[in-house]
């Protein structure tokens, strides 16, 4: 039921709604430093340490930091910490068992509750889309949004009372239990999936899902010299597309290919990043843009909605056509697997981001597919990553390393019967793999329905024994008023607990 006036919802008798400034004893910043290897000092925790709820407390570097400094800032039990700028903006973490020695780092807000409020009680409600819907409110900054401290004291929650916050608390953490054996389950699954995606390019390359098609067809097909011969003549025939000059390639440390194929590079078989063929495009021509947000991960799949004209995108982007396929150069967008084949392009023609690489088949009956599932092997990106150049938190897969990659090269025929294959057995376990993705969201609907029982009363029986949340929220105001009257101003004068005191005096 909804409060018509304030249009909040009513509460169950004996909660009250509060604010995370209201049940806080102090909401600060982290601390300014530079993270080391060394064990300097304490550990320094910070927003990447934070990964899926989870802190490996081995891999936190330390910080050098006075013995004075240090005490504002050391974690401890039951501290929640919050990400305030960034991607991860919102997102918080409730310090847990035993820890190291260890502060938290600048672009973090450390909220240390009161001990008359249920720690994992307000670390659920930062879970829950309420919660969500005040942050994305209270976000400030177009380019790195934020949340400052200030911000973060005016969300507003739901408190019952104490012993009722336990009581939701352990029934949270009971349903969530279940819930969390069941998605990892289907994680197990996802994994299983992925191997599997990946020993079947193994063995595709290795020419094994065609053994049988080269033994019905051994007297028919055309060996792979008789292919890479057509490439070379297109490219002498053809003085647009760049000329190659294939280095000798080191068979001994690549496995053995059938007889009928051979070994070649990328750079031999297909133009690394070609020019525009035409420079004399109309600019009011409208054109696809694809930036690399728009390209997902591993999938292929991509978003051609953002459409420009030619001239606002034919100076500083890449180019591309129908056909080519696209290869995310930087990390970590080439770790994670961001490539495709672009098609449906408007006028056949694409510009996007710069850290594309472009490849495009020199035959044009070549399968773009076979370079794509090649591209797509997880042992070629974990080699690419070894031999990325540029600075650290910059590196790319250069030109050079993606034209000398090898690769076997079948007969034409046969090209297209692997890229079949492949897509055949893709297919059965994308279905599977769709199902999987349907349950997590559902696992994650199911957790999200869990917590809005939980913060409007319907998840557990109220107590009409219990001690109500008023009370509590006032113990916390005689805590606050207590220790502001004993503390000091360092110029020595009152403090402004000790100047309402005088006032009440008067």
């Amino acid at each position: 039921m909804m409060n018509k006036s304030s249009n909040i919802p009513e509460l169950p008798t004996g909660w009250s709604w509060t604010n995370v400034g209201e049940i806080s004893k102090k909401i600060h910043y982290g601390y300014t430093a530079s993270s080391k290897i060394e064990p300097v000092g304490p550990k320094m925790l910070r927003i990447t340490d934070i990964q899926e709820n989870v802190v490996n407390w081995d891999s936190v570097p330390y910080c050098d930091i006075d013995p004075r400094e240090k005490r504002k800032y050391l974690l401890g039990e039951g501290d929640l910490v919050f990400a305030r700028t960034g991607a991860t903006v919102g997102k918080s973490y409730l310090i847990r068992g035993r820890i190291p020695e260890a502060v938290f780092a600048s672009y973090l807000i450390r909220i240390i509750l009161s001990e008359n409020v249920q720690k994992e009680f307000v670390y659920y409600f930062f879970q829950t889309n309420r919660y969500w819907q005040q942050i994305r409110r209270g976000q400030i900054g177009i380019g790195q949004p934020n949340v400052n401290s200030q911000t973060l004291s005016k969300i507003i929650l739901p408190l019952p009372p104490l012993n009722e916050q336990h009581r939701i608390v352990s029934r949270i953490e009971e349903l969530f239990t279940r819930l969390d054996a069941g998605v990892e389950s289907l994680k197990k699954v996802k994994v299983q999936l992925k191997r599997y995606h990946q020993a079947v390019l193994k063995y595709a390359y290795e020419g094994k899902l065609t053994e049988k098609w080269r033994e019905e067809h051994k007297r028919e097909i055309e060996m792979a010299s008789a292919l890479l011969e057509k490439i070379k003549e297109k490219r002498r025939s053809d003085l647009k597309t760049q000329q190659y000059e294939m280095k000798l390639i080191d068979k001994d440390n690549l496995f053995r290919l059938p007889n009928s194929w051979l070994w070649s590079r990328i750079g031999e078989i297909a133009e690394i990043n070609p020019r525009l063929s035409s420079s004399s495009l109309p600019d009011e021509l409208e054109v696809s843009f694809l930036p690399m947000s728009a390209l997902q991960e591993k999938t292929g799949k991509y978003d051609l909605s953002i459409v420009k004209k030619y001239s606002e995108v034919k100076r500083g982007y890449t180019s591309f056509q129908n056909g080519d396929v696209l290869f995310a150069k930087i990390t970590p967008c080439m770790e994670n697997g961001k490539i495709a084949i672009v098609n449906d392009l408007k006028n056949g023609i694409g510009f996007g981001s710069t850290e594309f690489h472009v490849l495009r088949p020199v035959l044009g009956n070549f399968p773009r597919e076979f370079l794509f599932f090649y591209l797509l092997q997880d042992s070629l990106r974990r080699d690419a990553k070894r031999n990325m150049t540029g600075a650290v938190g910059q590196l790319r897969v250069s030109v050079k390393y993606m034209s000398d990659i090898a690769i076997p090269l079948p007969p034409l025929e046969e090209l297209s019967i692997i890229v079949r294959e492949i897509m055949s057995r893709f297919s059965a376990t994308d279905k599977a793999g769709e199902i999987v993705e349907i349950n997590l969201k559902k696992a994650e609907q199911l957790k999200q329905s869990i917590l809005k029982q939980a913060f409007v009363g319907k998840l557990v029986q109220q107590d009409p024994t219990d001690e109500s949340a008023e009370r509590s929220l006032e113990r916390i105001r005689e805590e606050k008023f207590s220790h502001s009257i004993e503390e000091k101003d360092i110029t020595g004068s009152k403090t402004l607990g000790q100047m309402e005191l005088d006032r009440f005096v008067k």
